[in-house]
């Protein structure tokens, strides 16, 4: 990296299913475009067109029978592509990278949901992902029972645009009310052994009051984004 350009921002968005997470990511991506800021929007599972085809496998109803060993690895494999291919290029660039889901969705979903435990998610992390950690996670933590019918609504109703060809991205809704208690608990464990990187905000509010804050966490931690 040329010695002149400063290293980028990354920056990661958590929380379940339908908990407005794609709407804030998006809302702080305008904010910041606004301030003439280099940014970079992608996501987990996916961000690259090999992620994109692990996305659709990992997340659509027909892979229903896949082993909670399997979905991890596919977890990991998609990560690692976009690493390589959209992430370190864009944070050696200078630009602000922001990313729904990373690897807490997989400590939280594999390791929590899935019960797999936390042990084999980190050391995957360390082994495939090197030192790479987010500067910043938003975790947008959100009642169990409201985030996952908010999801099923969007994805019924995606699923009626659909022309079949795509399939669709509810697999993970389907889980039963325990898995998603597992997610959450896994989450706000994360926040608590890891408070400087990671930050929860309370994701009840309205998307504008939630904007605001989110805005505040970025100028008061990485001196990014002015006032909302």
């Amino acid at each position: 990296m040329p010695s002149h350009i400063q290293r980028g921002k990354f920056i990661t968005f958590e929380g379940l299913d339908g908990c407005g997470k794609s709407t804030q990511l998006k809302k702080l991506a305008a904010s910041l475009s606004a301030e003439a800021m280099p940014v970079v929007v992608t996501r987990e599972p996916g961000g690259t067109p090999t992620g994109e085809k692990i996305r659709q496998l990992l997340l659509d109803t027909s892979t229903s029978s896949l082993a909670p060993m399997a979905e991890l690895a596919l977890m990991f494999a998609a990560r690692t592509q976009h690493i390589a291919e959209v992430i370190e290029p864009a944070l050696a660039g200078g630009q602000v990278v922001l990313c729904d889901r990373f690897t807490d969705s997989t400590e939280a979903y594999q390791g929590g949901g899935r019960k797999l435990g936390s042990e084999i998610v980190l050391a995957l992390h360390r082994k495939l992902c090197g030192s790479l950690q987010p500067d910043l996670t938003i975790l947008m933590d959100s009642d169990v029972a409201a985030s996952v019918d908010r999801a099923r609504r969007r994805n019924r109703a995606q699923a009626g645009k659909d022309d079949g060809a795509t399939g669709n991205e509810n697999r993970f809704e389907q889980e039963s009310r325990a898995f998603f208690g597992r997610v959450r608990n896994t989450y706000l464990a994360i926040a608590a052994r890891e408070p400087q990187r990671v930050v929860v905000v309370d994701a009840r509010g309205t998307p504008g009051e939630t904007h605001k804050r989110i805005v505040d966490i970025l100028r008061r931690k990485l001196r990014l984004a002015k006032s909302a």
